[in-house]
């Protein structure tokens, strides 16, 4: 590379570039035709690496054209002027040389690889170049720890390294190995000796069905500051280490610093997972070598996990979380739980029940209800298994009867009106309820209305069914209290990888009537059912996006029965036999078309107001979307339907048919209840591509639906505060008193967030809040609003109130609102926890104090916030809205901390958080005063840590990425700023904490900003000294006093879900 980065643009091609724009390259852009040439801020976070990448460029580029002899003090005159008023700069010696070893004082200095260590490097094991196991033999002589993740260990791989091996072990050097049993593909006898002859300290995946891990990677830590790391296809095998055709990238800590954190960081949330256990060849060699046997299909797999200790995984600690916090924090005590059919549903009412009785004294008594003795027999199979109880439960269906009716598994066929006399409402403590989309018949009922427990739990698929019964509105007031994310199924391998399609089908509905989120099904089938063309395009799709069409196993969505009757006789026309169901068809005609589907006598069924298990084929490997819906729910259900694992099925092929849709529908509703994302993250991942999808996953979309998509969704982005000054008026004028309409009902009504009006800006010079928009629209009369001497006062306060949309726990709100009372006492005459409280209150409304200043100036800063109705009103409503969708469970950091109002798992802006530590109190500096990322509060000796998990505004900075993130859910590793050393008075504080009587108190975000402008922090609470390494910055590892919430440790660990 022998010129500048710019320099090497002979002329400016057509394409995509990352080149640093300077003066030159300004004045070749204007050559450029207008318009053509896109350029973009480079975010904060990566200046400091772009501009020195480009500072590199160029200074390598000056020095070649300096002849040799010169270069040392041309280098020198470079760094006098970047060190130019430091103290201690250095400067090069003449030469120059490199120090390249330090000899031990004991034993021979170590052979140096013949890759530089500086270097980065491809090695394929060509004749002309090192192989990649001599490469890594000599890396062992010169590690200070080794890491070593790798799929298959074989006995050849492994001896012909022993003597590098050995000497690892002699000089006492840490030696650590991930490795699985997948596919039965490695050596017990190697594994055994890693651990016994060399003393690896071994972990394995004893997952034999599938695995996550297919990596290959040997990283070599050293001391001098030099790691190298291998990342690539070679398994520890003799082909692969020597002369197989392999592609091996070596990795330096000089040359890619960025991949070397990374390798780290992932490595040690491998190693802290509980996927890899703990490996001892004496403890656990038989269960190796079973597992390997197994894995390479030589034994049969069945094994009895009666006495297995059933954990979690995070996606149902999290279910079971926002279960609690319905309970705990909601006081709702009849729960429906939506999980996708095969996704574990009646697992996690076996954790749930083990849960409350680990909180009850005495024993729970529980009613299981399902419809069929099979999935009756499993429940209480699971329930035994995880409660570690053999003979837990009793069977009441097919005649048999529970002999002591504590613990009944009951069909509902078994619980007829006789049978319900035995027992009486309040029989049972807890009752779980399978299959609850069937509540509305009169055989559930009658057990929904006769039993009184503690608690019902609802599990179900399927919460909206196709007549448009919705079992989630009819009992449990609308509201879900947990439900699966389909990503964290996907993550977790629960269900089947699916290729989503969006294909334009030229349809135009715009102008059919739409309805409270529907079109009517009969204008529907007007348009579909008879449309040949239609037809047409969904045969084609076919042919494009599915393997082979005549042996696919397909289900179909329609809108109608003639529309389903009509897709079965075309594509039966096509060569494709096909059949049509609906809820008019029988149970005979179901059962024998979709046996004959499943048997490949059929290659599709139509299907219109069947979502339930009568659908329920693991097999179906295609589904057609043919009908529009803006219903998250549907959507989910049908994709649904073909997400159950099967074998031979290693993606589902989803084609949904989209037309110019009327302008009140609403795309977004669906995609955001599958991605997860935010609308304006919707809009770049439909214009840019979906970059970030469970493995396996794909969403693709052709131009015109695309163009159809993208559009409707700017559409509600881009939706003007007039359009939703009129949406309020409007539906407010449909109650009884549209003065009372609330910000709740709005929500509701619209199908909107409390951040589509915070996140706006200003609307007729005045910000944008509830208020603010509910008194343009004519809602608020003039007596209620602020007299034209204090508007301008309040509307500045008013603008702060998006401020109270994190606020989440109900001690916090409880506090707000008496502190908000006209009739409030004085706030120094309340114990200090509460004073500081009303601290928090009210540098959320002057981040640096009101400029009055003085002793009085909180108290006079409260008595404002009250003396204005409409603002007590805001924040009233706000908080009630935001409290309610919270599903965290905020606990106290009890005694020790008595003075310390933050509660652990709640969300905190930066001002609530340092005031609620003590800062802002008499004589301090305030909140809105902090930019730093950590803060020393002495009246409470607390170190706050504020960290932002992604640094950069861009989706992806490798840069930025690896400095702070969870390594488990109990430990973080978090990155110093840059000029702490472990000497400094921050450093000594931080290894000493405890000796010291201070406290580190950790507060996490995922990104700087969201839709409503600043992120919350997250409180993970106090934080204990585990170790450290390095200086300026020094990377320390935190351990957390309670494990962090399942999104946070999903957002901030490095590593996909391993199991």
């Amino acid at each position: 590379m022998g010129q500048s980065q710019n320099a090497n643009v002979d002329r400016l091609s057509p394409g995509l570039y990352e080149l640093l724009e300077d003066s030159v390259l300004a004045m070749e852009l204007t050559e450029l035709p207008e318009g053509s040439a896109a350029l973009d801020t480079v975010d904060p976070a990566d200046t400091s690496h772009v501009l020195a990448r480009y500072l590199n460029d160029h200074i390598l580029f000056h020095l070649e054209a300096v002849p040799a002899a010169n270069r040392v003090d041309e280098a020198n005159r470079i760094l006098a002027a970047v060190n130019d008023g430091m103290r201690n700069s250095a400067c090069i010696s003449e030469g120059p040389r490199q120090l390249v070893a330090i000899a031990p004082r004991v034993g021979a200095a170590a052979r140096k690889p013949a890759t530089p260590l500086s270097d980065a490097a491809l090695l394929t094991n060509t004749p002309h170049e090192p192989q990649v196991g001599r490469e890594i033999a000599k890396e062992l002589e010169s590690a200070d720890r080794v890491d070593l993740l790798i799929a298959f260990i074989k006995w050849s791989g492994l001896h012909v390294m022993d003597k590098e091996l050995q000497s690892l072990k002699d000089r006492g050097i840490p030696f650590r190995v991930l490795t699985t049993v997948y596919m039965g593909a490695s050596d017990a006898k190697a594994i055994n000796a890693l651990a016994r002859k060399y003393g690896a300290e071994v972990r394995v995946s004893y997952e034999t069905r599938n695995t996550r891990l297919h990596a290959k990677a040997w990283m070599f830590h050293r001391k001098t500051g030099f790691s190298t790391a291998y990342v690539g296809s070679s398994n520890l095998s003799h082909a692969a280490m020597l002369d197989g055709l392999e592609w091996n990238v070596r990795l330096s800590s000089v040359a890619t610093p960025a991949l070397l954190h990374k390798f780290e960081a992932t490595f040690e949330s491998y190693w802290a997972s509980e996927s890899f256990e703990s490996y001892n060849p004496d403890d656990d060699g038989e269960r190796l070598a079973r597992a390997l046997a197994e894995g390479g299909g030589r034994v049969s797999s069945e094994v009895s996990i009666a006495h297995l200790d059933v954990q979690p995984y995070p996606y149902q600690a999290q279910m079971l979380q926002e279960l609690e916090a319905e309970r705990v924090i909601h006081d709702r005590h009849r729960n429906l739980v939506v999980a996708a059919t095969g996704t574990g549903k009646t697992i996690l009412a076996a954790l749930d029940y083990r849960r409350l009785q680990a909180g009850t004294p005495g024993e729970l008594s529980l009613l299981f209800v399902a419809h069929r003795r099979e999935i009756l027999e499993q429940a209480r199979q699971t329930y035994a298994t995880v409660l570690r109880d053999g003979a837990f439960g009793e069977l009441m269906v097919d005649g048999y009867q529970p002999v002591r009716g504590k613990h009944v598994f009951a069909s509902i066929q078994s619980l007829n009106a006789k049978s319900l006399d035995r027992f009486a409402p309040e029989s049972f403590d807890v009752v779980v309820i399978d299959e609850f989309h069937h509540a509305d018949a009169p055989t559930y009922r009658k057990i929904i209305e006769h039993f009184q427990p503690q608690e019902l739990l609802g599990l179900t698929a399927t919460p909206e069914r196709g007549d448009g019964v919705n079992v989630a509105e009819k009992f449990f007031g609308g509201r879900i209290a947990s439900e699966l994310r389909l990503w964290d199924a996907l993550d977790q391998q629960l269900l089947t990888p699916f290729h989503y399609f969006g294909v334009s089908d030229g349809v135009d509905l715009s102008s059919l009537q739409f309805r409270r989120g529907r079109y009517e099904d009969k204008e529907l089938d007007a348009v579909y059912t008879g449309n040949d063309a239609r037809t047409a395009k969904v045969l084609q799709a076919l042919n494009d996006k599915v393997l082979d069409p005549h042996r696919m196993k397909a289900i179909g969505f329609c809108v109608s029965v003639k529309h389903a009757e009509y897709m079965a006789r075309k594509f039966t026309a096509a060569g494709l036999p096909s059949a049509a169901l609906s809820g008019e068809s029988s149970s005979d005609e179901r059962r024998t078309a979709l046996k004959s589907l499943q048997l490949g006598e059929l290659r599709a069924v139509f299907a219109v107001d069947l979502f339930n298990e009568g659908l329920d084929i693991p097999q179906v490997d295609t589904i057609l979307m043919l009908r529009p819906t803006q219903s998250s729910t549907l959507f989910l259900q049908q994709l649904g339907r073909g997400l159950r694992l099967a074998p031979d099925k290693p993606v589902l092929t989803v084609l949904d048919f989209i037309g110019f849709q009327h302008r009140e529908f609403r795309f977004d509703l669906k995609y955001r209840a599958v991605t997860g994302s935010s609308r304006t993250r919707l809009a770049k991942d439909l214009e840019e591509g979906f970059s970030f999808l469970p493995s396996g996953t794909q969403v693709v979309f052709d131009t015109v639906a695309q163009s159809v998509v993208l559009d409707n969704v700017k559409r509600q982005l881009r939706l003007t505060t007039r359009q939703v000054v009129d949406e309020i008026r409007d539906l407010a004028a449909q109650q009884p008193s549209p003065e009372s309409y609330t910000l709740r009902q709005y929500l509701t009504d619209s199908l909107s967030e409390a951040s589509d009006i915070y996140r706006r800006n200003k609307f007729d010079g005045r910000p944008t809040t509830w208020n603010t928009l509910r008194r343009a629209g004519g809602l608020v009369p003039d007596v209620l609003w602020p007299a034209e001497d204090q508007e301008t006062e309040v509307l500045v306060l008013l603008q702060r109130a998006k401020a109270f949309l994190n606020v989440d726990d109900p001690a916090r709100l409880r506090c707000y609102e008496d502190l908000l009372r006209p009739d409030a006492p004085p706030v120094l005459s309340l114990p200090l926890r509460e004073q500081r409280i009303a601290r928090m209150l009210y540098y959320s409304f002057w981040p640096q104090g009101r400029k009055s200043g003085g002793p009085g100036e909180l108290e006079s800063g409260l008595q404002l916030l009250r003396s204005h109705a409409i603002l007590r009103n805001e924040l009233t409503q706000l908080i009630d809205v935001t409290a309610d969708g919270a599903r965290n469970l905020p606990r106290s950091l009890g005694q020790d901390y008595a003075d310390i109002p933050l509660q652990t798992h709640a969300h905190y802006t930066r001002e609530e958080l340092l005031a609620g530590l003590g800062m802002g109190e008499e004589g301090q500096r305030t909140p809105g005063t902090v930019r730093e990322g950590v803060s020393w509060i002495p009246s409470s000796r607390c170190e706050a840590l504020l960290v932002t998990l992604h640094k950069s505004e861009k989706d992806f900075s490798p840069n930025t990425m690896y400095k702070d993130y969870a390594v488990s859910e109990t430990l973080f590793h978090w990155e110093s700023q840059n000029q702490t050393t472990p000497e400094s008075a921050a450093g000594q504080r931080y290894q000493h904490h405890t000796v010291q009587n201070s406290h580190i108190m950790l507060f996490v975000r995922e990104s700087p900003t969201q839709e409503a402008g600043t992120s919350p922090y997250v409180f993970l609470g106090p934080v204990d000294y585990v170790s450290h390494e390095g200086s300026k910055p020094m990377s320390i590892i935190w351990k957390l006093r309670r494990p962090m919430p399942s999104p946070v440790f999903s957002a901030a660990s490095t590593v996909a879900p391993l199991s």
